[in-house]
């Protein structure tokens, strides 16, 4: 499972501020559901002080996307429109203790959706609105790549594809990827480089495409053999190369559950997607 903070926790709970508010002035959308995590951000503003009077969040996403989403709303709730768009991702992610590395890109989430709202309020177009799209799947612009590497001092895809999911899909953007973190590096910009050695290999999977190639697995291979015995898997959750797994139907009370996870479940994930996998069962 995902080490989550007791305040992330707690906004994933108990989340502040759901919902639209009572008067739109500023209406941000970002994400969207074939990506897996889609926001709509609504503010109100006190016009005269060009200050937010209230904001509140809708969003399609996990405990990570819901808690920063909430998180975000309380930070900027009172501040001018200025000062809350000083409000970097980063800040987001330390308001709640801090998010897990793969899930960074849910605080950079909150970030867009507010500077779109803002935007919208104002009637400007996004920075980012005319900058080409480099990652397809997720569309990432380039724009929002060379940001997150800048603010956030990033040095590898892996972290690009954690903060921003770009790379994460077919892959076929990670070479443009490691262009612009290169160029962005070689600007002098205070990212750190890291030795040849951390690098990504060549064809080595991100983390998002291996816990895409787990699911595909399960759902095409794994769990219809088990089903032709009356058995059944579900995946639970992926933390680095740990599988966690729930048993079902036949599989659950079966004396040979465990021999089934060693000797089938781990070995057809370590054939088909990485040799390093190890498999643990999860009991509802």
């Amino acid at each position: 499972m995902w080490d989550y903070t007791e305040k992330v926790k707690d906004h994933f709970e108990n989340p502040r501020n759901v919902g639209v508010v009572s008067r739109v002035d500023g209406d941000g959308q970002v994400g969207s559901l074939s990506c897996g995590d889609a926001l709509r951000l609504t503010i109100q503003v006190d016009k005269a002080a060009d200050r937010i009077e209230d904001a509140k969040f809708q969003t399609f996403g996990c405990a990570s996307a819901i808690a920063s989403s909430s998180a975000m709303t309380e930070m900027i709730k009172g501040k001018t429109l200025d000062e809350a768009l000083k409000v970097t991702n980063q800040e987001i992610a330390d308001y709640l203790g801090g998010l897990p590395k793969e899930k960074m890109h849910c605080s950079v989430l909150g970030r867009e959706a507010l500077e779109a709202a803002v935007a919208n309020y104002r009637g400007v177009p996004l920075p980012q609105a005319d900058s080409p799209i480099v990652c397809e799947c997720f569309g990432v612009t380039e724009k929002e790549i060379e940001r997150v590497i800048r603010e956030n001092r990033l040095a590898t895809v892996e972290d690009v594809t954690a903060y921003t999911k770009a790379g994460g899909g077919c892959g076929r953007c990670v070479p443009e990827i490691e262009k612009i973190l290169q160029r962005v590096l070689n600007e002098g910009q205070p990212a750190p480089a890291k030795a040849a050695s951390e690098e990504r290999a060549p064809g080595k999977m991100t983390f998002l495409q291996k816990a895409r190639r787990i699911e595909e697995v399960i759902e095409q291979e794994i769990a219809p053999a088990l089903m032709r015995d009356g058995g059944d898997i579900e995946l639970v959750d992926i933390n680095g190369d740990e599988v966690l797994v729930t048993l079902k139907g036949s599989c659950a009370t079966c004396p040979s559950a465990k021999r089934t996870l060693a000797d089938f479940v781990t070995e057809k994930l370590r054939e088909l997607v990485d040799e390093s996998i190890t498999v643990k069962e999860v009991r509802p």
